[in-house]
């Protein structure tokens, strides 16, 4: 199917005529006859994961298909240049894109350096590179972030730097993968804030996107992207984020995990201290709270990856499954199958590997390399590699980062049957939805401390919610 043309009278930044790509080795393209135009102001491009919306994106910067290979047909112009044949580093002067996974695009190891990485290399004098440094920083509201290692920020933080490279640039386009999908409600909005000025300036934003609150009233523009095939579509047709009712299941006896006066953090740096918890088995615990609060360090101290400064943890007998915000650190099999099969070996566990694939719908992707995944599939894959073989503890970091509507569901229902079974979940999330269908309880971290909240009456959103006592249950 054809999109419309922008509706305004701007000159096009983006135009594409008849193109099709198909990555090396893959059966099938994943960009089936494209014809579109896209102007200024916000495009928002929505579909479910593996239709080829971040392909779509990675062809706007020349990394498809000058990074990637394959094959493609047709022909493209992005911001006056052909970015199936202009130099990828000329390209990137005109044309930003910040990754969904941002720990791939990283540089340098400091947050100023990074942020002035493209500066450096388009020769920028020093007073105007930081210039625009304090700029990028500024409009993010991440300039407290300056000094800090790259390894020392939470996910959500390092998408705001990534982005922050990218707008110090200026480029006439903005294309973004998944950009709000490790924020917290403060940064989703200064990242909209920025996007609202770059529009303002008269140049593009491309943004792909599941969480669609909070874009969909800014966006001037939709572009449903499916199967590889690119249509134009109402607002209306995006409309599938609906409230969901908080889950009340009784939570089975018997302690499963417990925090007490828990100081803990990286390198050594406190992020937590004194905190104590106790879940139950059956029960799902949600941890929300800004980026930077602490969730993920609290996730990896219950997995045993960082050791307590202080104070105890106790983990359950049996496995402990840990899910991080990048899926692709938990895969390296040759296969989606083989990554499955070695967890349940590992449990030594009895059940078919096809019963975690299948409720995941990655059937069809079985005997595919993870790696060579969209992202909301190499999710999946993670996931069911992850939470097979009925593991005692279930640790999972923004677990619905990258996925559509049917995905979340299918992890919602893999959840509720470990939960069945006994199994204890602890889920970090953003995901305000997520958190009122699936939680039992829910934990705010904030300032290194850790709060229970109630929803109040009638709320179905984590952030409405009412402190209950600190600490424990």
């Amino acid at each position: 199917m054809t999109a419309h043309p922008a509706t305004n009278t701007a000159q096009p930044i983006v135009r594409i005529d008849g193109l099709t790509y198909r990555y090396p080795g893959a059966a099938m393209p994943s960009l089936r006859s494209i014809d579109l135009e896209i102007g200024p102001g916000l495009t928002l491009v929505i579909g479910g994961s593996g239709g080829g919306k971040s392909t779509l994106l990675r062809l706007l910067d020349g990394l498809v298909p000058q990074f990637h290979g394959g094959r493609i047909s047709g022909s493209a112009t992005v911001a006056g240049l052909d970015p199936l044949r202009t130099p990828i580093p000329r390209l990137a002067q005109r044309v930003g894109l910040v990754f969904q996974d941002v720990e791939t695009q990283s540089v340098y190891g400091s947050v100023e350096r990074e942020v002035a990485f493209g500066l450096e290399n388009a020769a920028v004098t020093r007073t105007e590179m930081h210039d625009r440094v304090d700029e990028a920083l500024a409009g993010l509201s991440i300039e407290h972030l300056r000094g800090r290692r790259l390894s020392t920020l939470s996910g959500g933080e390092r998408q705001r730097v990534q982005l922050a490279a990218v707008l110090a640039m200026r480029p006439e386009l903005v294309a973004l993968d998944e950009p709000t999908s490790q924020l917290d409600p403060e940064g989703a909005e200064a990242v909209l804030a920025a996007c609202r000025g770059i529009v303002r300036a008269g140049r593009a934003m491309v943004i792909a996107e599941h969480r669609l609150e909070s874009l969909l009233p800014a966006a001037d523009r939709l572009l449903l992207v499916e199967e590889g095939r690119v249509d134009a579509t109402a607002p209306a047709a995006a409309r599938g984020v609906t409230a969901a009712g908080r889950r009340h299941s009784a939570v089975r006896d018997g302690l499963a995990w417990e925090t007490s006066g828990l100081a803990a953090g990286p390198a050594g740096s406190e992020v937590l201290a004194s905190v104590s918890l106790a879940g139950g088995a059956g029960e799902v615990v949600a941890l929300i709270g800004p980026n930077g609060s602490g969730k993920t360090t609290l996730l990896r101290t219950l997995a045993g990856l960082i050791p307590p400064l202080s104070g105890t943890v106790r983990r359950p007998a049996g496995r402990t499954a840990y899910l991080p915000q990048n899926p692709g650190a938990l895969l390296h099999l040759p296969t989606v199958r083989a990554e499955v099969e070695l967890t349940l070996r590992r449990a030594g566990a009895t059940e078919s590997p096809e019963l975690m694939l299948g409720t995941f719908g990655l059937v069809g992707l079985a005997n595919r390399y993870p790696r060579d995944l969209s992202s909301g599939e190499r999710q999946r894959a993670a996931l069911a590699a992850t939470l097979a073989g009925s593991p005692a503890l279930v640790l999972l970091d923004e677990p619905t980062r990258g996925m559509d509507a049917a995905a979340r569901s299918s992890l919602a229902a893999a959840v509720r049957s470990l939960t069945e079974r006994g199994s204890a979940v602890v889920v970090a999330t953003h995901d305000t939805e997520l958190a009122a269908e699936l939680a039992d309880r829910t934990i705010a971290l904030r300032d290194g401390r850790a709060v229970e909240v109630e929803p109040e009456r009638g709320a179905t959103d984590a952030g409405d919610a009412a402190p209950a006592a600190e600490g424990t249950r």
